[in-house]
């Protein structure tokens, strides 16, 4: 085994080996050091372009050879980043408690973001999102016990599109108290996406010690960082706050149709913004990810639910955990057009695949239709999914108590083990007990309505939404959140 895979003890006594959870690792750590000294090798020889001066500049003084934009960077240096850079990350919910230790094989799991249409869960019409879709999408969250994160399952279109991030944040603010992941266009928005998190932490110091929320920076991919992609990598170190520095890839189109060779861009690009990152302040918090998918030649379009998306992602966080680096992965997304089989069952692979290779943030969940959709029933789906994902990798726990050897004497041959303590005891930790999956004999299913999973779902989002009461910010925040939005709008 890898020592840099694990900072967890394999042994609960002495000379006794245990497998605490359940995970598997799609490449040998040969493998992984292949990548990755190909992966250096390319941004050593090839190099990358950056096409931000400030950042450039950072990279000169650093050591790197610059060639007008092209930047190759010495092995050496981003050996150094990887080890200064945090192998754990621990965020917080909105009140500053710790909630998601993002840490080795630790997977959490959240919506999906970007969408540009959703499924109206009460009407079933497929439409553009709203700013009022977006506080749903917190409420559910808030409620549902398995989505650990949110995302805004949908940019809203009746809102200023210059701040719409803003109201986005603000949207997921007021109706959750999850840790939130948050895109931003620019540094200008991102400023004022950083007060408002600073307003409900209270201060910028606060957040910095008990970060609730990570930008989410999304790469151009094949080796080239934007100007403006660069500035945001800049401004969240300068802050100290966490960020995703995630990149995506279409095989054989932006990269290598070769599973190993798109890995080795995707890490040679999110190890440039590592390096930058810590050449800024060393120990930024920093979490890389790779979202991969293919172009089927048949109708042209980018399927997220495709195996290759699930393959190829698990064996970058297997990479980057090879590295310690935390990890940002994809799934839980279906090509299907609503709530169906095809729906469940890329569904399902994708996330079981995603948890069982120990990728740290999981988002995507309630993405269908190549992700242009969001589904709140979906979502509501994924988090009974993901309760089975968790009960799987929990995997058996085995000593003295748990192998009862004396409960089986007791009860000898052919007995019963129903009225046995020991039964009472474990029978509610050791079974997995549904919340949407129908167990009824099919008198009771028939009797109730002979309901389907999707109308199940769409049940249990519709009483959410009704019911669910949660947390609220109070008065004096939330007039300084308005009071920010205000004032971007009038700047930008």
């Amino acid at each position: 085994m890898n020592p840099m895979c694990t900072t967890r003890s394999n042994f609960t006594r002495s000379d006794f080996e245990v497998n605490q959870t359940i995970s598997w690792e799609m490449l040998s750590d040969d493998q992984c050091e292949e990548i990755l000294m190909t992966a250096l090798e390319v941004l050593e020889r090839t190099g990358a372009d950056i096409l931000n001066k400030e950042a450039r500049d950072i990279f000169l003084e650093a050591g790197c050879w610059v060639d007008g934009t092209r930047v190759r960077i010495p092995s050496s240096l981003t050996e150094w980043a990887v080890r200064t850079a945090p192998s754990r990350v621990t965020l917080c919910d909105r009140n500053g408690k710790r909630a998601l230790r993002v840490e080795t094989t630790n997977a959490y799991y959240g919506p999906g973001q970007g969408n540009s249409f959703i499924l109206d869960s009460q009407t079933g019409e497929r439409r553009a999102p709203v700013k009022s879709d977006v506080a749903n999408t917190g409420i559910v969250c808030d409620a549902l016990n398995n989505i650990d994160f949110v995302l805004s399952n949908g940019y809203p279109t009746d809102v200023n599109s210059a701040t719409a991030d803003l109201h986005v944040f603000e949207a997921l603010l007021t109706n959750t108290t999850k840790p939130i992941i948050q895109p931003m266009q620019d540094v200008k928005q991102g400023q004022a996406i950083l007060d408002m998190g600073a307003a409900v932490a209270g201060g910028l110091r606060e957040l910095q010690k008990n970060p609730f929320f990570v930008f989410l920076i999304d790469t151009e991919g094949t080796l080239v960082h934007s100007d403006e992609t660069l500035a945001k990598v800049i401004f969240a170190a300068k802050n100290r706050v966490p960020f995703i520095y995630n990149s995506k890839l279409i095989l054989g189109d932006t990269a290598p149709a070769s599973p190993a060779g798109a890995i080795v861009v995707a890490l040679a690009d999110v190890l440039v913004g590592i390096l930058l990152s810590q050449l800024i302040h060393q120990g930024t918090p920093v979490f890389a990810g790779g979202v991969f998918t293919i172009n089927d030649q048949e109708n042209g379009m980018l399927p997220w639910g495709a195996p290759e998306v699930s393959l190829v992602g698990t064996g970058m966080d297997n990479v980057l955990r090879h590295l310690r680096v935390p990890s940002f992965g994809f799934a839980g997304a279906s090509e299907s057009k609503i709530s169906d089989a095809q729906m469940g069952l890329e569904e399902a692979f994708s996330m079981l695949h995603q948890g069982l290779s120990g990728t740290n943030l999981i988002y995507g969940c309630g993405q269908l239709e190549y992700g242009l959709t969001g589904s709140l029933d979906m979502l509501a789906i994924g988090d009974e999914i993901v309760g089975m994902t968790r009960k799987i990798i929990k995997g058996i726990e085995v000593n003295e108590e748990r192998t009862a050897r004396g409960v089986i004497d007791a009860v000898q041959p052919a007995g019963n083990y129903l009225g046995e303590e020991h039964t009472l005891k474990y029978f509610r930790t050791e079974f997995w007990w549904p919340t949407l999956m129908n167990r009824d004999r099919i008198k009771d299913w028939t009797e109730a309505g002979c309901k389907s999973l999707g109308q199940r779902a769409k049940e249990k989002i519709q009483s959410i939404l009704q019911t669910h009461q949660g947390e609220k910010l109070p008065e004096d925040v939330l007039t300084e959140l308005k009071a920010i939005i205000e004032k971007a709008e009038k700047s930008l």
